[in-house]
């Protein structure tokens, strides 16, 4: 069950952002959040992923401005953000700085006023009654027929015109599982012979890493969920990490701590994980896969931004935790341990309490320590032969001489992570 197309080797070790273009800056265009582009660079990002960049159906329209994910149009602007040549200055300018942008891909439903549903309405699903319908419980959206090769055909010429006109670098693909695979395999299929790209998948199914190079790490997030409020175990969790370690090779987990929908939907980082939400983010960066940052994240937002309605993100002061997500991007991007290395789970005597774990790549090495719960002044003895010499503190770049054991404490939420450097 590998994946059967060769992945975009700059993923390996890079970091992603979701860009919320609406609620990112007051002006909510491209041309407004261009200007965070160096700030993000700095920070350490590499990836940019923009939210769904299609204007809206105004039909069923929920709020004010209707959800990013119900379409009017596959193959141009939404008017809100800017112009096409407006994305296009955009992408030309994260290409400029270093970076790679995928786009949010929505091929399972469309709005209401979507112009296949008068050009072509037969490739719109029907009820038993002819009506336009949809199976998810979403009001606002129709679901597409994958029944019809017309309409497989022409959803995919839209995503060639991204690449093709903008040069986007990829997709994140909404709500992948609800899509036929064998779209998905028609789709990247045919882009074999064009630019490489990156596939992300909003989905679970192992399956669907035949065609995707990353899938998102669901099941992980909810069950450290379910341990802050104490119905799951760090058992539990170390569970599904094993879990995903039988995923086939090169699959790659994508690891938050928020994204659009937790944030609107769920609550904020703080508001799940409580003391807990940096050790959590820590862990995504150093455990094997893929770490998102979600827009604000940075600037440690306390709030759940609206999401049919605007509601912008406050930037000031200056984001106070961007040295914070800078370490550890820093962190992955140079060392081949957390890139590719192998992990050693360290025991402890609190064992549903601390995370532990070495990294450990030839001559790297990386030891982790992540006190996820609420207690204090818990210690951890760790004797390992990968223990050994000169170790670096990455967020306060203090120095210390390790021999094979040691004994460290750790207060509620605290998070160390160390790097062999000698």
């Amino acid at each position: 069950m590998t994946n059967q197309f060769s992945s975009v080797s700059w993923a390996n070790n890079a970091t992603m952002y979701e860009v919320n273009i609406r609620q990112f800056t007051a002006e909510g265009t491209f041309a407004a959040f261009s200007k965070h582009l160096p700030r993000l660079k700095d920070m350490g990002v590499e990836i940019l992923w923009l939210m769904p960049i299609t204007p809206i159906s105004k039909k069923v329209r929920q709020g004010s401005l209707g959800s990013y994910y119900a379409c009017s149009s596959y193959s141009t602007i939404n008017p809100e953000f800017g112009s096409l040549d407006d994305f296009k200055h955009l992408v030309e300018k994260a290409h400029q700085l270093g970076f790679k942008l995928i786009i949010d891909w929505v091929a399972n439903h469309t709005g209401w006023d979507h112009h296949w549903t008068i050009e072509h309405p037969d490739w719109m699903m029907r009820d038993a009654q002819g009506n336009f319908t949809e199976k998810n419980g979403w009001h606002d959206v129709i679901d597409l027929n994958f029944d019809i090769p017309e309409m497989r055909n022409e959803l995919i010429n839209a995503m060639h015109f991204w690449v093709n006109e903008c040069d986007i670098d990829g997709f994140r693909c909404d709500m992948a599982h609800l899509v036929p695979l064998d779209f998905w395999m028609q789709a990247r299929t045919s882009f074999n012979n064009c630019k490489q790209l990156f596939w992300l998948a909003e989905c679970e199914v192992v399956a669907y890493h035949q065609v995707f190079d990353a899938t998102y790490a669901w099941w992980w997030m909810h069950e450290c969920e379910r341990y802050a409020k104490s119905i799951a175990s760090l058992n539990d969790i170390r569970n599904v990490l094993h879990a995903y370690a039988q995923y086939p090779d090169g699959a790659i987990k994508l690891f938050f701590t928020s994204n659009h929908d937790e944030n609107s939907w769920n609550g904020t980082e703080m508001e799940k994980f409580g003391v807990a939400a940096k050790a959590w983010a820590v862990f995504s960066f150093t455990w094997m896969g893929m770490p998102l940052i979600y827009s604000g994240q940075e600037t440690k937002n306390t709030k759940r931004l609206k999401f049919f309605d605007k509601d912008v993100i406050d930037w000031s002061p200056n984001p106070s935790l961007h040295s914070f997500y800078q370490s550890l991007a820093f962190l992955r991007k140079n060392n081949v341990a957390i890139q590719n290395g192998e992990t050693f789970i360290l025991p402890s005597t609190h064992d549903n309490q601390l995370m532990a774990f070495f990294r450990r790549k030839n001559e790297q090495v990386v030891l982790v320590l992540l006190n996820v719960s609420d207690h204090n002044k818990l210690t951890i003895d760790v004797s390992h032969i990968w223990l050994q010499g000169r170790f670096k503190n990455v967020f306060s770049q203090m120095e210390f001489n390790f021999s094979h054991t040691e004994k460290f404490e750790l207060q509620a939420g605290e998070y160390i992570v160390y790097e062999k450097i000698g």
